[in-house]
């Protein structure tokens, strides 16, 4: 049962940075580091894989063992090579569907390497090339005329500055001019200012870390040039169901934690609905034995985490109980819909095809559940 009163964090903060809320193993992975850092790293390479990738043992810490669970569940090759990429002269970009956590790894890598992950340029259409190179306090600039105090610095000036790591989400949403302001940054690793007749020369540890949903192709594709610049790293969606189902259930728990709520989604309500994700996802049941239609919509581990949240509140609130199969199905059916309400169709269909005929388990709950949520 849910507290209703007792919702908010201890910290009163929505969410926490990864370098706030991961600040003991920072500090003890700092500790126990004997590999060689890259210059300006607080952390060497090895260290930044066993924050990202997690440790089976704990370290010690001043008040006791310090476990370093897996931020990110994946190929190791693929963390290899992403860490490898920020510690040369090469921007990383980490590529992928919605919900393959690029933006989660960007920010543990930043919080890793330079302790913080908060120098961030979040790409949109209205995202301008001042917020990758500088702009003016016009208030001073008018005053006092070109000046250091009437300076504002982007994300990417103050990175380079700092010698820290730099993440720009979404990159492919930017304009054609913004991405090509971004290229002779990259390029010359330095951000010309005419008006104070000087330039700002990143410090070793400066990297850029950009992200670019696969889904979004032609919104504003890159240039070969700026293609250049990067190594990319594509996230896959992940395939291993027990996998899936054990990052679904920490994740979840995670998020509720952050709210102060105790959750109560049982395992096997969870497993049932990352094979309902899973076998949409990939258009076929998880034996092969038979075919079945893909929505429209991309039903990523995201998705599923965020509707095993919510059927945990809807049955903590209003059920005064743990979640039922009917508590998930409200959210897992407004998921389907959310951009093309003709996908309901195709999830009716595998209600007839796939879940009816299941009997085990929960799935003739699910399929009244779900049934009577469709209509």
């Amino acid at each position: 049962m849910i507290d209703a009163p007792s919702v908010l964090a201890p910290t009163g903060v929505i969410r926490q940075p990864a370098e706030v809320r991961c600040a003991a193993e920072l500090a003890a992975l700092i500790a126990h580091d004997r590999w060689p850092k890259p210059r300006g790293w607080r952390l060497s390479p090895r260290m930044v894989e066993t924050f990202v990738l997690g440790s089976k043992e704990s370290l010690p810490g001043p008040d006791g063992p310090v476990p370093i669970p897996a931020k990110f569940v994946g190929d190791r090759r693929l963390v290899q090579v992403a860490i490898a990429t920020l510690a040369s002269d090469r921007a990383l970009m980490l590529a992928g569907q919605p919900g393959t956590a690029k933006s989660w790894l960007s920010e543990h890598l930043a919080a890793a390497i330079s302790g913080s992950s908060g120098l961030v340029v979040q790409g949109t259409a209205g995202t301008t090339e001042e917020q990758v190179k500088y702009s003016w306090n016009y208030a001073l600039l008018i005053a006092q005329g070109p000046s250091d105090a009437a300076l504002v610095p982007s994300p990417v000036l103050r990175g380079m500055r700092d010698g820290a790591v730099v993440r720009i989400e979404e990159l492919t949403r930017c304009a054609a001019e913004v991405q090509d302001a971004l290229i002779s940054v990259l390029s010359e690793q330095q951000i010309a200012i005419p008006e104070l007749d000087t330039a700002v020369f990143a410090r070793r540890g400066f990297a850029v870390i950009a992200t670019a949903n696969t889904r979004d192709r032609g919104v504003n594709e890159m240039s070969a040039a700026l293609k250049r610049r990067f190594n990319f790293v594509t996230l896959p969606v992940l395939t291993d169901l027990v996998q899936e189902t054990e990052i679904v259930a920490r994740r979840s728990r995670e998020l509720l934690h952050d709210l102060g709520v105790e959750p109560v989604v049982p395992r096997d309500l969870i497993a049932l609905l990352a094979t309902v994700f899973s076998e949409l996802r990939r258009g076929e049941t998880l034996d092969g034995a038979a075919r079945v239609k893909t929505p429209t919509t991309v039903l990523s581990t995201a998705e599923l985490i965020s509707t095993v949240a919510n059927g945990a509140l809807l049955g903590g609130f209003f059920g005064d109980r743990p979640a039922t199969v009917g508590d998930c199905v409200a959210g897992l059916v407004g998921t389907v819909a959310k951009e093309n309400p003709a996908d309901l169709d195709i999830f009716r269909e595998y209600l007839a095809t796939v879940a009816k005929p299941r009997k085990d388990g929960l799935w003739p709950a699910f399929y009244a559940a779900a049934r009577d949520a469709v209509g």
